[in-house]
C-alpha cells in the first residue's frame, strides 16, 4: 500500500519497521517537532523521526495539522491508501480522517474500550489489571471511540513495569497492524462498534499521580509504582522533604510487622504512613492492615540507595511517618 505514517515514541517504532518490511510504500512518515531535553536542553529527534532517517524516509513535522493548509495540500498530493496513527500526539482533524480511501487506522495499546486515552499502559497496570493487549481501530473523531479491527492479549506480569510492557505490546502492535492491512487488501476486514457502557479512561500523567497514598493497600500502591515508570514514579516525603521510592513490594494483611520501640513506642504501627524498621529493613503500613516494603529509595538531591543504606545513613525513628 501507499501509506502516510504518523507515530513518535519508541512503541511506534516496530510498526513503522513491520511496514517497512511488509513492503508498502511509506510516502510521509509523520512526527512531532524535535523537543528540548536532557540537562543541556539540546533539540532530540523524536523515535519515529530517527527510524525514518535510518530508512531515507521523507519525514514532516508540523507543529499543528488541523488547519495546516499547506500539510493538507501535501497529503492531498500523496493520495495515501491508508494513514496509519501510532501514538503521533495529535487529534487527526476530519478532512485527514476521509482523506484515505481505507482511512486511519490506530494501534491503541490497550482492549478497547477500556483505558482510552493518552496513557492506557501506566493505567491498566496502577489499576492492578493481570491482562491487557493492543486494539487496531479505525480512527474517527472521538477519543479512542472508532471501530474496533482486531485485538491481541497479553498477560501483565506481576512485577511487570510499564516501559517492560510497553515493549512487549509493541512487537504485538506491529504484527497486528500487518494482519490488519492484509484484511484490507484482501476485502475481509470486519469492523465491531465499541460498546461505550464498558468504556474507561486513561488520561495523560500528571505529576500528582505519583504522590503515594498510604491510605490505600499496600498491593495499590506497588501497581501504581510499576504502572508510573518512568514518570512521575512514586514519591512522598520523609522529614519535610522529598524522598522517591523506586524499589518496593507490597506485603499483605497477615504480615506481622514488629512491634515499635523506642522513641516511637507511643506511636501504632496500623497508621497509615507509619514507618517500622526491622534491623535493616523498612516498612510502611498502608491500609487494611497491610504494608509497602521499601527496597530502593532515593533522597532528594541524591542518588539511588538500598534501604539498609537510608536506614543506616538517615537513621529514620520507628513511628514516624512518610508524607507529613
Amino acid at each position: 500500500m501507499r501509506l502516510v505514517f504518523c507515530g513518535t515514541p519508541k512503541f511506534a517504532v516496530p510498526t513503522l519497521d513491520a511496514l517497512i518490511a511488509r513492503g508498502d510504500e511509506i510516502a510521509l512518515v509523520v512526527t512531532q517537532p524535535d523537543r528540548p531535553s536532557g540537562r543541556g536542553l539540546e533539540l532530540s529527534a523524536s523515535p519515529v523521526k530517527e527510524c525514518a532517517q535510518r530508512h531515507g524516509l521523507a519525514i514532516e513535522q508540523p507543529e499543528k495539522i488541523k488547519k495546516n493548509e499547506s500539510f493538507r495540500a501535501l497529503l492531498e498530493s500523496i493520495a495515501p491508501e491508508a494513514i496509519i496513527v501510532v501514538g503521533y500526539g495529535r487529534l487527526v482533524p476530519p478532512w485527514m480522517l476521509s482523506l484515505p480511501r481505507f482511512g486511519n487506522i490506530n494501534v491503541h495499546a490497550s482492549l478497547l474500550p477500556k483505558y482510552r486515552g493518552a496513557a492506557p499502559i501506566q493505567w491498566a497496570i496502577a489499576e492492578g489489571e493481570t491482562v491487557t493487549g493492543v486494539t487496531t481501530m479505525q480512527l474517527d473523531e472521538g477519543l479512542d471511540t472508532g471501530d474496533i479491527l482486531m485485538q491481541g492479549h497479553l498477560q501483565i506480569g506481576p512485577d511487570e513495569t510499564a516501559p517492560r510492557l510497553s515493549a512487549r505490546l509493541a512487537v504485538i502492535g506491529a504484527e497486528l497492524m500487518v494482519a490488519t492491512l492484509n484484511l484490507f487488501e484482501n476485502e475481509t476486514i470486519v469492523r465491531q462498534r465499541q460498546d461505550d457502557r464498558y468504556a474507561s479512561l486513561a488520561p495523560i500523567l500528571k505529576k500528582e499521580d505519583g504522590i503515594a497514598n498510604f491510605q490505600l493497600p499496600a498491593s495499590q500502591i506497588y501497581n501504581r509504582l510499576r504502572g508510573f515508570q518512568p514518570w512521575p514514579g512514586c514519591y512522598t516525603t520523609f522529614r519535610s522533604r522529598k524522598l522517591a521510592i523506586t524499589g518496593a513490594q507490597a506485603q499483605n494483611s497477615a504480615v506481622r510487622l514488629p512491634p515499635v520501640t523506642g522513641e516511637g513506642a507511643c506511636a501504632t504501627t496500623n497508621v497509615a504512613g507509619t514507618l517500622t524498621i526491622d534491623r535493616d529493613r523498612l516498612f510502611v503500613a498502608c491500609a487494611e492492615g497491610s504494608a509497602l516494603e521499601l527496597l530502593e529509595v532515593q533522597p532528594e538531591g541524591k542518588k539511588r540507595m538500598r534501604a539498609a543504606d537510608f536506614v543506616r545513613g538517615y537513621r529514620p525513628r520507628a513511628g514516624e511517618r512518610l508524607g507529613t
